[in-house]
């Protein structure tokens, strides 16, 4: 029978013995006991560390192993590793004690420490052995465990690509565990330059596998920004099967929603170099069109010969026997009619495969043009509009003729509730309100325009045309100037085409304020491309010192060099030093944090001088230049400068940047952002709370996080006002696209800020823009910050940085319609059209169903106050009454007319409305039958609004279905399908898209202010409506 232990006292007197054999003994009992009598073993610990000490002593290790679980007892962990390590091969890593547990973290913590300085530091000291054994153990049992996952996460965050490669190679499931390194990678690595190293890797084992990713092979290959291995996948693809082009498609179009335009550009062409060449043309055919001028055409057998009737050396080259007459228009084909000379000889016919190519290839160039994905944009958002004019209506009435504040924050409104629609009734038919705008006003009021009809790149410049500068007449400049830059808008991204329209304007521009404008519309046409010439033309004007324009080149020329780390930056950085316009040396300030956009390390240098530089707006642009650098990767050294800058510099507006950046830093890891600015919204300081509210909006937008929602509430209630726009400006980027029942609260809280006249102004503006933000693109955008793909959207989170400077400029506010990306499942087949099918919602209908319309009523009676009755007057209507029932009864009347006489005691007391419609209320509900239970899932058509929350419970039918998508898990953005059915006839939806609707009208031209409002008199819409017609008869 076992003896209970009572205390370790009598063991430890053995450790005093000078026989080897009885110390050992002491210390296999101790090793055991130790958990439970530590405290006692620890006044006896100097002996236990002197054995291990004892390089004579047979069993260090064991000694080792007994202090070490003593120092883990007494909180001394490093200590107790140190021991550990000591202790060798009798430190079991299967044991599965906290004990274990907590000194495994302690070594992989330390071990991916001396890693990681071993890899940035080639002088630092080699990583501990003993470590590298433990941790190789660990990968060990891990693999033993079936632990794929957790030894992955140690392999990166130590660096051991070695390791990582055996993991993955050795897992039955490769797919998985390769999808889940690169999202890992994508997410979590925060070196740079170890991150392209993972790639590679990645890149080669997918490769290696039975069935390559081409999908996610392609997404590493943009991040290492290698074009011509994307161009030769996709040539491959597109040489292969059926299944292969759909798959090349499905890249190109997940290609082009990473928005990194200037590398899908380099894919494109590349892909032009490796098309097969175009076939041979007859001499005789060609030598016709060549004699003109002309380049040679591929003739058709059927169509007539194009000529022309002023070309006569053309027609004389041809010998008829009319050769004295000159072809007219109109006239037989030159093939029909009688000749000397021999038919030409027919072009070699092509082979139906190069013909195949040929048609595929122009697909695909279609998709990476842009021209078919905007399409398909532009007809979803056409088709599914759902914006509400009753709620710009209701604001449009409640703010006050002469706030021009409010009055440019319902235009913006409007632009972003109807972005990319091309849907501007609500402009149309409120001209004489619009008309109000003058000078910078006119100028926002245009640019909204191009908000409105953003993507519509066939009828940009036509829709703009009343406003654009035009030779001989000149319009207002302030209208001028917002048309250039609505046409950047419209085009922003995919420029091309207006390059050299808005080149040419900005050339011959004489006044600044169109020069602002033609210098924000090249930015944005142009975003990313490095262009030379333009870049020399910007900086022309930046060098011209006006301070408008100047600020706008500044902003340009950061637009055009995005992510580039150019070595112009040294002379921007000089100029900005030497001009006196606060203007510009804030426009250079943000160019230059776009030029070191995700640079990361690479901008170092540039944020250590800005930062550091006497100048307040350049320390400004410093705090930018660290977040767009470091922007969603998490760098604990950015956060820390970050937030030293937040509490220590002497500008409140540095400290306010300091602050709103930590927002792009951790935009990878939105649930940390409100954790580490939680003690940062409750600062004295009002820019510093501004900052921490704005923060939380840019790292949350369209999550709906309850964290990030419970640290918004208390600021929208701030003392300060633009700390509650600030706080309204960010849940309404929180709660973007989730569902009405989160959002029903806020929308009152707006619709209550705005018709309360004796609010402030600016917070006033901030529900008026948070109103337009929470139903931007008609309620089916979202601020998406990163693509369905996994990639960070560049032109979002610059969009985001430039709105963030409203708080300067106003114009600048439209450029948050740049981070707008539609919220929808657009499934397409081979033919790259929309096929008539549905995909399964596994939740309630009314969970993501849109918001019902607001009312008339709702809108201006927000809180109906009872209103009393005195009893006089209850008195008299209790008169009255009893004398009409007397009345009738004496003529016979029988009919009941529902009115009762109420008590003399209720005659007395004082009445309200409210009483009155209870009763009534009451027997309405209980004539109201039960309502029928909601369905749990619900049946939802291509194309469809897919919110982000509800991505989850899309479900793609049974294996039976006709369509499947050619990627796996795809629940939003393109999808596309294939047919198992490819033999039967497909039915294609028939939605009316933009061409069809107003947009594709001329854009509204305000009219002239009517004449009270010249005067000054202006009058709202709420006036009484004029008397009803009547004929007037004199008196005799």
């Amino acid at each position: 029978m076992a003896v209970a232990i009572s205390s370790a006292t009598g063991v430890l007197s053995l450790l005093n013995e000078e026989d080897d054999a009885l110390r050992l003994y002491a210390l296999q009992v101790l090793n055991k006991l130790v958990h439970e009598f530590w405290f006692q073993v620890a006044s006896s610990i100097a002996s236990v560390e002197a054995f291990y000490e004892d390089e004579e002593f047979g069993h260090r290790d064991l000694a080792a192993l007994v202090a070490s679980k003593v120092f883990y007892h007494l909180g001394e962990l490093d200590d107790a590793l140190s021991y550990a390590l000591g202790a060798g091969a009798l430190f079991d890593l299967s044991e599965r004690s906290e004990y274990v547990e907590t000194i495994l973290a302690r070594c992989i913590d330390s071990y991916i420490e001396q890693r990681q300085k071993a890899a940035e530091d080639k002088s630092s000291p080699e990583v501990d052995p003993r470590l590298t054994a433990i941790v190789e153990r660990m990968f060990d049992r891990c693999t033993q465990d079936a632990q794929y996952e957790q030894a992955i996460g140690i392999a990166l965050e130590s660096r051991r690509l070695d390791r990582l490669e055996q993991i993955v190679t050795a897992a039955p499931d490769q797919v998985h565990l390769l999808a889940y390194s690169l999202d890992i990678c994508n997410r979590l690595v925060v070196s740079r330059d170890f991150r392209q190293e993972v790639l590679r890797l990645l890149i080669r084992l997918y490769e290696a596998a039975s069935i390559p990713d081409w999908v996610n092979i392609c997404q590493c290959l943009m991040f290492l920004d290698d074009p011509q291995k994307v161009a030769h996948i996709l040539d491959r693809l597109l040489k292969g099967s059926q299944d292969d082009c759909l798959l090349a498609y499905q890249i190109c179009f997940d290609l082009f929603e990473n928005e990194m335009q200037s590398f899908v550009l380099q894919v494109a062409e590349k892909l032009d170099s490796l098309a097969p060449p175009p076939p041979p043309q007859p001499a005789a055919a060609a030598a016709a069109p060549a004699a003109n001028g002309d380049a040679p055409a591929v003739p058709t057998p059927s169509a007539p010969a194009a000529t022309d009737n002023g070309a006569a050396d053309g027609a004389s080259a041809m010998e008829t026997d009319d050769a004295g007459k000159a072809p007219e228009a109109g006239s037989a084909p030159a093939a029909t009619e009688p000749t000397a000379a021999a038919a030409p000889a027919p072009a070699p016919e092509e082979s139906e495969e190069v013909k195949s190519h040929r048609a595929r290839l122009a697909d695909v160039k279609r998709i990476l043009a842009g021209s078919l994905p905007i399409a398909l944009h532009l007809e979803f958002l056409y088709s599914h509009n759902h914006a509400d004019l009753q709620i710009l209506k209701n604001m449009k009435g409640a703010i006050e003729a002469r706030n021009s504040v409010c009055h440019a924050a319902v235009i913006f409104a409007n632009a972003i509730m109807h972005s990319g629609t091309t849907i501007d009734t609500f402009l149309r038919e409120n001209l004489d309100w619009l008309s109000r705008a003058t000078n910078w006003s006119k100028f926002s009021a245009t640019a909204g325009l191009g908000v409105i009809h953003r993507g519509h790149l066939s009828s940009g410049r036509s829709l703009l045309a009343p406003y654009l500068p035009t030779q001989g007449a000149s319009a207002s400049p302030f209208s001028e100037g917002g048309a250039l830059y609505a046409l950047g808008l419209i085009h922003a991204n995919h420029g091309q085409d207006i390059r050299s329209f808005l080149l040419d304007c900005l050339r011959s521009a004489s006044h600044e304020v169109v020069q602002h404008g033609a210098c924000l519309g090249l930015g944005l046409a142009a975003l990313g491309s490095n262009d030379e010439e333009l870049f020399e033309d910007l900086k022309s004007v930046l060098y011209t010192d006006s301070a408008i324009a100047g600020e706008a080149a500044g902003y340009a020329l950061g637009l055009l060099c995005v992510g580039s780390a150019t070595d112009k930056a040294t002379e921007l950085l000089a100029y900005a030093h030497d001009t006196q316009h606060e203007k510009i040396i804030r426009g250079l300030a943000m160019g230059l944090a776009m030029i070191m956009y995700g640079r990361e390390e690479g901008a170092e240098t540039l944020i250590e001088q800005m930062s550091r530089d006497q100048d307040p707006i350049l320390r400004y642009g410093g705090m930018y230049t660290i977040g767009l650098a470091y922007r969603g990767t998490s760098n604990n050294g950015a956060i820390q400068k970050l937030l030293h800058f937040a509490v220590s510099d002497v500008s409140d507006n540095v400290r306010r940047a300091a602050v709103t950046c930590l927002g792009f830093v951790l935009m990878n890891n939105p649930a940390q952002c409100p954790r580490i600015v939680a003690l940062l919204a409750e600062s004295y300081n009002p820019h510093v709370r501004y900052g921490a509210a704005l923060a939380v909006g840019l790292a949350c937008s369209a999550s709906g996080l309850p964290a990030a929602q419970r640290l918004l509430e208390p600021l929208m209630k701030d003392a300060v006002d633009f700390v509650r726009q600030g706080a309204l400006i960010a849940s309404a980027l929180v709660l973007m696209q989730q569902p009405e029942s989160k959002v029903a609260g806020f929308r009152k809280q707006i619709e209550k800020l705005v018709a309360d006249k004796h609010e402030e102004v600016m917070c006033r503006m901030g529900a008026i823009l948070a109103a337009g933000i929470l139903d931007a693109g008609g309620r089916n955008v979202a601020a998406a910050l990163r693509s369905p793909a996994g990639h960070f959207r560049r032109t979002a989170v610059l969009g985001l940085a430039m709105f963030a400077q409203y708080w300067f400029w106003y114009p600048l506010s439209y450029f948050f319609s740049l981070a707008l990306r539609p919220t929808a499942l657009i499934g397409l087949d081979s033919t790259l059209r929309t096929p008539q099918f549905e995909v399964t919602c596994q939740a309630r209908p009314s969970l993501f169903a849109y918001p019902p319309p607001v009312t008339t009523e709702s809108g201006k009676d927000v809180a109906k106050i009872p209103q009393a009755v005195l009893s006089t007057t209850a008195r008299a209507k209790d008169k009255a009454k009893r004398k009409a029932a007397e009345k009738e009864a004496t003529e016979g009347d029988k009919m009941d007319t529902g009115d009762k006489t109420p008590a003399s005691g209720e005659a007395e007391a004082m009445e309200t409305d409210e009483k009155a419609g209870e009763g009534a209320a009451s027997a309405e509900a209980g004539a109201k039958p039960a309502a029928a239970p909601e369905a749990s899932s619900f049946q939802m058509a291509n194309p469809s609004r897919v919110l982000p929350d509800q991505e989850k419970f899309i479900r793609f039918k049974t294996p039976a279905a006709r369509f499947a998508p050619m990627k796996r898990h795809a629940a939003a953005g393109f999808v596309v399908l294939k047919d198992s059915q490819p033999d039967k006839p497909v039915e294609y939806t028939s939605t009316a898209g933009p061409a069809s609707g107003p947009g594709s009208q001329p854009a509204p031209t305000p009219a002239a202010p009517p004449a009270a409002a010249q005067n000054g008199n202006t009058a709202e819409d709420d006036e009484p409506p004029p008397p009803e017609p009547f004929e007037y008869v004199p008196s005799s």
